[in-house]
């Protein structure tokens, strides 16, 4: 089996791959400070729930081959560059694994047209992949995440470019952090856009402040383009927001992980290493 790890700021999110089969996944909160050993302690207790029993160490006696455990190989992709070397870490001496990362130089089987494809994350990369995968022609990828980015692919199959605008949380919590007399308040979906008090204008203001937001650009992006494209979100939010806009038509909370195991699969057929350790 396939262990796919996304690092995002806010969140880590594993997916556990049997085949094309996402087994199992799960996510945890992002800790710039956590060490190998903290996240590995976290991982295997969820692999166990899960029911994908991670066996014993790579070095103990009763391992034996590359990994004791059911994972075999491994794919991770980061935008927090300290976390990097802590999960090299945790695949390496955890589970006996030498994992595949996403970065400059890995070939994705999508050319970018960036003016320095170098400066694009790894996530967006990923998620363009998946879509494409699953349309085979021009998309838009909404990722709700801890930034809201959106990412458009050509037919061909090639990253054109995008936009990234705060994230919903980040707009939340410096309205808090700016405003004296603003609360903190949850980001849900009001029943109505007017608000009757301080709380239901501020959830207003940001639920349908942001999908304004989307539809907004995705609307202007569809006509910078010569080419019909199909709209997908992804990200922590989406499940939210996605069905308050008019131009969003499909919700994946997953692709970043089908896309991980994607780029894998490519990077195998090429023969590139198994992503076992040695």
């Amino acid at each position: 089996m396939l262990l796919a790890v996304d690092i995002g700021n806010t969140n880590i999110v594993f997916g556990v791959f049997q085949g094309e089969t996402l087994r199992a996944h799960f996510r945890l909160e992002t800790r710039r400070g956590g060490t190998a050993d903290e996240y590995a302690a976290l991982l295997m207790g969820l692999l166990a729930l899960q029911g994908v029993l991670p066996g014993p160490r790579p070095d103990s006696p009763q391992a034996t081959g590359a990994s004791a455990g059911p994972i075999q190989a491994g794919i991770l992709s980061t935008v927090v560059p300290p976390l990097l070397r802590v999960f090299e870490e945790l695949f390496r001496r955890r589970l006996g694994v030498e994992p595949v990362v996403v970065g400059p130089g890995t070939r994705t089987g999508m050319p970018v047209l960036c003016d320095n494809p170098r400066e694009v994350g790894a996530d967006r990369i990923v998620n363009a992949v998946a879509a494409y995968e699953r349309y085979h022609q021009g998309c838009i990828i909404v990722d709700f995440g801890t930034a809201t980015t959106f990412d458009v692919v050509t037919p061909r199959g090639e990253y054109l470019g995008g936009a990234i605008a705060p994230g919903v949380g980040i707009s939340s919590e410096a309205l808090y952090r700016a405003a004296a007399k603003l609360p903190r308040v949850d980001i849900v979906r009001p029943g109505r856009v007017i608000g009757r008090n301080t709380v239901a204008s501020m959830q207003s203001g940001l639920f349908y402040g942001y999908v304004g937001l989307v539809d907004g650009l995705v609307e202007r992006m569809r006509a910078e383009v010569d080419f019909p494209v199909r709209v997908l979100a992804t990200g922590g939010l989406a499940t939210l927001l996605a069905p308050a806009s008019r131009t969003i038509e499909e919700t994946d909370e997953m692709l970043t992980l089908h896309g991980l195991r994607i780029i894998y699969e490519r990077h195998i057929a090429r023969g590139e290493g198994s992503g076992r350790r040695p």
